[in-house]
């Protein structure tokens, strides 16, 4: 097992490593553009896809429109970063272009939502909404982590927090997993849980019984 992680970081290593000779070389590749006169700037490389670089490099395309199709990609990258995407889609083409038609969550008089209870037990502390891990300050030990989703970079939150709610995930995803090695209750799957709880209001999670209360 030791092995294997350390073949695993091993492969990790070396794709990050090789990154910074094909950045060189991808700036060799536009300086050339640019002395052709088909960019205005090298780094507007970065914004041609793999399939553009390698007619490129391969003599099927000359430059001509490369400058265009660079500046064009680079402002809708630009108007995709002034979008406000949604915490939770509850909506869309599943495998095979099925459709899924999951609603939200029902909430009782507001003060009581039932998700999926994903590891077991129950903690009534204060909850603190937490949007992205740069937020993690903001979390005190023993509070409620009440957060869109999880992955790694979330981690060191658990360390700190009593229980664990989350709008989206099941069984197998990352929160809940990590819940269970901590032994902290969880109940994930409530679109939209972060626009009903007040930051700072105290909850009662309950594992158990998938449900979160607030306490009155």
């Amino acid at each position: 097992m030791q092995r294997g992680f350390a073949l695993r970081e091993a492969g990790k290593s070396s794709m990050v490593a090789s990154l910074w000779p094909i950045r060189r070389l991808l700036l060799e590749l536009g300086c050339r553009l640019v002395t052709s006169g088909h960019m205005e700037r090298p780094e507007q490389v970065f914004h041609l896809s793999k399939v553009d670089l390698l007619c490129l490099l391969s003599g099927h395309c000359d430059g001509h429109g490369a400058g265009a199709l660079a500046h064009d990609r680079a402002a809708q990258r630009e108007a995709w970063l002034t979008l406000a995407p949604p915490d939770v889609i509850i909506k869309g083409e599943g495998i095979d272009g099925l459709v899924s038609d999951q609603e939200p969550t029902s909430v009782s008089d507001g003060q009581v939502w039932r998700g999926i209870g994903v590891s077991s037990g129950r903690a009534t502390a204060v909850a603190r909404t937490i949007r992205h891990p740069d937020e993690g300050t903001r979390l005190g030990v023993g509070e409620i982590l009440v957060a869109p989703s999880t992955d790694p970079g979330w981690t060191p939150l658990f360390i700190r927090a009593s229980a664990m709610v989350m709008e989206t995930g099941g069984y197998l995803s990352h929160g809940a997993i990590v819940a269970r090695e901590y032994g902290l209750p969880a109940v994930v799957n409530i679109p939209d849980i972060l626009s009903h709880i007040k930051d700072g209001e105290t909850l009662t999670v309950d594992g158990d019984a998938a449900t979160i209360g607030r306490l009155l």
